[in-house]
C-alpha cells in the first residue's frame, strides 16, 4: 500500500469478506479441537514406517512449536499489511484447509509413532496440537499452502523453504508418519483448488462490500 489512507481504504472495501472469513476461521477451530480431542482419546494402533524405522529421532521441539507459530503469523499478517484486499482469501483458505484436516483427523485413529517425542505442557498450544491428529501434516500443509497463496511473490520462498523444514522436523521427531507428510502436499493443493472456486462464489454473491 503506498500510504495508511489507501490501507484504511482498502480494508473498508474489503471488511465484509474479512468479517466472514473470520467467523469461518472460529468454526474450523472449534472442529478442529473437537476432533483432536476425540483421536487423542479413541487412537489404539501404532503403525510401522519404513522410512521412520531408518530415521533417527532428534529433539526439534522448538521448530515444532514456534516455527509452525512463525510460519501462521506471516501467513496472516503478509497480506494483512502488504495486500490487504487478499486478506480474506488467505483466511479462508487456511480454515478451508483445518476444516478438510478435522474431518480426516476425525477418520484415522491411529496413535503416534511409539518413539515419537511427545510433549505436554499447559501452554496456549494445547489448544491446537494433539498426540494423535496424525492424517495429515499440517506442519507440511499450512507452509505449503501458503506457497500456493504468494506463489507468485517472493514470500513464496519462505514458505516453500519453510514447507521443507518442518516436513523434516515432524519426521525426524517421529510425530508423523511418512505418509501423514507426503499427503500433506496433495491435499493442500486440492483444498487451495476447491478454494478458490468456492470462495469465488461467496465473493461474487457478496452485494455490497463496503459496510
Amino acid at each position: 500500500m503506498n500510504n495508511l489512507k489507501e490501507w484504511r481504504a482498502e480494508f473498508s472495501n474489503h471488511r465484509n469478506l474479512i468479517l466472514l472469513s473470520l467467523l469461518f476461521l472460529g468454526i474450523a477451530l472449534v472442529l478442529n479441537y473437537i476432533a483432536g480431542t476425540y483421536v487423542d482419546g479413541t487412537g489404539t494402533t501404532v503403525a510401522t514406517d519404513i522410512i521412520l524405522d531408518h530415521t533417527i529421532i532428534i529433539n526439534l521441539s522448538f521448530l515444532f512449536i514456534y516455527g509452525i507459530g512463525f510460519v501462521i503469523t506471516v501467513l496472516f499478517l503478509y497480506p494483512l499489511f502488504f495486500n490487504v484486499k487478499e486478506t480474506h482469501i488467505v483466511i479462508s483458505q487456511f480454515s478451508l484447509l483445518v476444516l478438510i484436516r478435522s474431518f480426516f483427523v476425525s477418520l484415522t485413529h491411529l496413535r503416534a509413532p511409539a518413539d515419537a517425542i511427545i510433549m505436554s505442557s499447559s501452554s496456549v498450544y494445547d489448544v491446537f496440537f494433539f498426540n494423535n491428529d496424525l492424517f495429515f501434516s499440517a506442519h507440511t500443509a499450512i507452509p505449503f499452502l501458503g506457497y500456493l497463496l504468494f506463489r507468485k511473490e517472493k514470500v513464496a520462498l519462505f514458505f516453500l523453504c519453510s514447507t521443507v523444514i518442518l516436513a523434516m522436523t515432524v519426521l525426524l521427531m517421529h510425530v508423523h508418519y511418512s505418509i501423514d507428510v507426503f499427503a500433506a502436499i496433495f491435499i493442500a493443493y486440492g483444498s487451495y483448488r476447491l478454494g478458490n472456486w468456492l470462495f469465488g462464489k461467496i465473493e461474487r454473491s457478496v452485494p455490497n462490500k463496503e459496510f
